[in-house]
């Protein structure tokens, strides 16, 4: 192992890791938006709105990450535009967590006595008022473990984005492996920079978790 590479090219990697750490926010609150959004589209009682959420999260989670990246990063090039690697990447990395992250979600809302449901229609709120009041905030509760464990595969395949030259950490450590010829040390060091993201989002989420338990 050169521990040199790590030394000499620590701006890199830093600009990498830069990269990865904003594509990652990014892609975490989009795809929690979406998510929380195709959740609710999938118990609604308007059946187009179910039709489409199940068609939705069906289809992106049976499809590989790379595909969906490809598809934001190619595609608006039929219509005369383009999207640089980053903003692709980030949009596809944020679509295709969305589908898993509403699966979640919607196992929260069934966990959720319908009596609830029932008692705030009844009590003068719409459906909407119903979810964002009353249904989702117990139901976000009840599914942070799994949420946790989708955000901490969010930042790992964050990676994608270097094969549309997203500007990422993957990218800048393939400048420093063509640069150095040390490829196995190279990663290594990248390696290291992903669980200092993943680990303490990891023991954050554990915690947070056991708060919650004691709490309710």
């Amino acid at each position: 192992m050169q521990f040199s590479i790590l030394t000499d090219y620590f701006g890199t990697y830093m600009e990498g890791f830069r990269g990865t750490i904003l594509s990652s926010l990014l892609a975490l609150a989009g795809s929690f938006l979406l998510g929380t959004l195709f959740a609710v589209f999938r118990i609604s009682t308007v059946k187009a709105l179910r039709w489409f959420g199940t068609g939705y999260v069906e289809f992106i989670r049976n499809i590989p990450l790379l595909l969906v990246v490809y598809i934001f990063y190619y595609g608006p090039s039929a219509f005369g535009s383009s999207l640089d690697g980053f903003t692709a990447g980030t949009i596809g990395l944020a679509v295709y967590t969305s589908a898993f992250i509403a699966e979640a979600i919607r196992a929260g809302i069934s966990a959720i006595p319908k009596g609830q449901t029932e008692a705030a229609r009844s009590s003068g709120l719409t459906y909407v008022q119903t979810m964002i009041h009353v249904v989702l905030p117990q139901a976000i509760k009840l599914v942070i473990p799994p949420l946790g464990n989708q955000f901490i595969n969010l930042i790992k395949n964050s990676s994608v984005l270097t094969i549309v030259a997203g500007l990422d950490l993957m990218y800048y450590a393939d400048i420093v492996s063509i640069d150095t010829f040390r490829t196995f040390d190279t990663y290594v060091f990248v390696a290291l920079f992903y669980l200092v993201l993943t680990l303490p989002l990891s023991y954050c989420m554990r915690v947070w978790e056991r708060r919650l338990q004691r709490k309710y």
